[in-house]
């Protein structure tokens, strides 16, 4: 326990701490709680939490406003350089329309096809060596009302957390499993499914059982380093790799959410001998699209949203503030009445944040609507979903997704 005081003291006073709050013990037995009565105490810490999935998307709609051109489903087949720039293919997996494009520079950034990238596009051998590991999650009902995430050591050395998840679920997670053959085709297994259930059950008062799980999923973590069976040897960090050449390749292995912007500028100073100018630091302080309000001033912008749109449910504008933040003045624009925001799909889903979903982030199936953009296919029946399929279908016909336009 001394080890895990001393950890939290360092993590309190050497992180730079100015809005969470510090850490402290609880006695668990002076608290409801959903841990089984054995787990008398417990230290409790601050830190951020983000949804993934809505931080890549404002970021590449961040670029996006700052003049970048972003191609989804737009796969590079061939890569090569002649002289001073690199001639790139790349194919619209939608209509398969091929196009040509030159570059001075080329950044690979495939994650975990970084050396699929490498070998089949550009055709050159891979640097670096890649551990693929696995990590799969379910989601299940509820399982306690607090609003703590509950860190639970497991016997193999492996932590699984608990954290409250799209308000009326719970997030269980996360395995660490080599993944095998193509990283896209990756799903939480049933031995992974049956991992975390047994996890979770072992620290709860009431035991998690199969029927309770509502979704499961999986992502891969491309490691740097280590070989099958060894991912805990195998760095959580990234590594650059630049071939300056006459047309500069820049390589970039590994890497994770949380240092996506320090990656990102480490790469800029790399390749500042190709760039108009040096580039300085500045997406530390740099909010994305709907974050231009200090935290401290949350509440007072969502209120605001509230008296200027009190037709709608405190849960849907609550909802649409965590996703989009101010972006919801321009989402919901002059809407006064429910009406004005077009058909209603169920789960606080209208017809008007659907379209910017098009126009503004790229969204073009149900999956990119439902859990690419938002997490409302875990709140949406069936039949709701059928719905919404039918006239997604309907609008894309008539308006191409393709003919995005750029936001103001």
């Amino acid at each position: 326990a001394w080890l895990l005081r001393l950890g939290l003291f360092l993590y309190d006073h050497l992180g730079g701490r100015e809005l969470l709050a510090g850490t402290k013990t609880l006695d668990l037995r002076e608290s409801t709680n959903p841990l089984k009565p054995d787990y008398t105490k417990a230290f409790e810490y601050s830190d951020c939490w983000v949804d993934d999935a809505r931080l890549v998307v404002l970021t590449a709609r961040d670029a996006a406003d700052r003049g970048a051109d972003i191609r989804t489903r737009t796969e590079c087949v061939k890569a090569r350089h002649e002289g001073d720039l690199w001639h790139l293919e790349m194919k619209d997996l939608v209509t398969g329309d091929i196009e040509q494009a030159t570059s001075r520079m080329l950044v690979n950034a495939a994650g975990p096809w970084v050396n699929t990238v490498t070998a089949n596009v550009i055709g050159a051998k891979p640097t670096e060596t890649l551990h693929l590991v696995r990590g799969s999650h379910i989601v299940t009902r509820k399982l306690y009302d607090d609003d703590r995430a509950y860190i639970l050591q497991q016997p193999d050395g492996r932590i699984v957390f608990l954290l409250p998840f799209e308000q009326n679920f719970t997030l269980i997670g996360t395995t660490e499993a080599d993944q095998q053959g193509d990283p896209g085709t990756a799903t939480c297994s049933e031995d992974e499914k049956n991992y975390l259930l047994a996890a979770a059950s072992a620290y709860l008062k009431t035991p998690v059982q199969p029927a309770d799980i509502v979704h499961s999923f999986a992502g891969v973590r491309p490691l740097v380093g280590g070989n099958e069976g060894t991912a805990t040897k195998a760095t959580r960090d990234y590594f650059l790799h630049l071939d300056e050449g006459t047309a500069p390749l820049l390589t970039v292995y590994g890497g994770k959410l949380t240092t996506h912007r320090l990656l990102a500028e480490e790469a800029m100073k790399l390749l500042h001998k190709w760039l108009p100018s040096e580039p300085k630091r500045w997406t530390h302080r740099a909010p994305l699209p709907g974050g231009e309000f200090h935290f401290e001033k949350r509440a007072e912008v969502l209120d605001d949203l509230k008296s200027r749109y009190p037709f709608l449910e405190n849960a849907v504008l609550e909802r649409l503030f965590r996703s989009y933040g101010t972006q919801c003045l321009n989402l919901l624009g002059d809407a006064s009445q429910l009406s004005d925001l077009g058909q209603d799909f169920g789960a606080g889903l209208f017809e008007r944040e659907v379209n910017w979903l098009i126009e503004q982030e790229w969204a073009q199936s149900l999956e990119d609507i439902l859990w690419r953009r938002t997490k409302l296919g875990l709140h949406m029946s069936s039949e709701q979903i059928n719905t919404l399929g039918i006239w997604l279908t309907g609008r894309l016909q008539s308006h191409p997704a393709s003919a995005i336009p750029q936001q103001s």
